[in-house]
């Protein structure tokens, strides 16, 4: 079985490794320019189907495909990856203190008969009051610049949430629990506990899987 994820970010290799799978890469090249007036979630489904379909209408043998899309969402308005250092600055001023968004779709293609299976994630994430001179020196490390909502979770230096409810992973881009459960649906197990891989690689005590996979191995 060739398991291909649609997706060159190396946050979505590293956690989908964590499943004990053999996969390849091979990007979606689509358009991800949000329709007018287009909700969140509405949005990365829209995207996470077009990846699957469009990786798997490439020549090859049969195949199961997973393709991710997440966005940032604040107020009801989508966070894309900012343009610049200026645009980073005044994202990370406007989610400072406050709640916001993350959603994730999934989709996952057998292409033999063309099936497909989705879901969507969403975590709730409240920032901490960080200071302008953590926002200069953050941005001046460039981190934000390709990271929706000029962000990412699990940075060393700039720790942005002061709390999470919800799916850690999913705010990284793979919520590995609802993963599992899509895979399980097309009758796809792991070779390991998930909950115990990635609570052990991300140093996260989760406690929303039970929700999701029933009583696994935990940390």
């Amino acid at each position: 079985m060739e398991i291909v994820l649609a997706s060159n970010s190396p946050r979505r290799r590293e956690l989908l490794s964590l499943g004990g799978w053999h996969f390849r890469v091979q990007a979606a090249d689509i358009d991800e320019t949000p329709l007018d007036g287009e909700p969140a979630p509405a949005y990365v489904r829209r995207l996470a189907y077009g990846k699957v379909r469009a990786v798997g209408q490439q020549p090859g043998g049969e195949r199961w495909v997973i393709a991710a899309d997440t966005t940032v969402s604040d107020r009801g308005r989508i966070l894309g990856k900012p343009a610049d250092a200026a645009e980073a600055i005044c994202m990370l001023r406007n989610l400072r203190g406050r709640q916001h968004q993350v959603y994730t779709a999934l989709a996952l293609l057998h292409t033999s008969d063309e099936c497909i299976w989705e879901t969507i994630c969403l975590t709730q994430v409240p920032m901490r009051r960080y200071s302008d001179a953590e926002i200069q020196s953050y941005v001046l490390s460039g981190d934000p610049l390709d990271k929706a909502g000029a962000y990412a979770i699990q940075h060393a230096g700039f720790h942005p949430a002061a709390s999470l409810h919800g799916c850690y992973a999913n705010v990284m881009g793979l919520p590995l629990c609802h993963l599992v459960r899509l895979l399980r649906q097309a009758g796809i197990e792991t070779a390991q506990s998930i909950p115990q891989a990635c609570q052990e690689h991300l140093a996260y005590a989760c406690t929303v899987y039970p929700e999701f996979l029933g009583t696994e191995r935990t940390i």
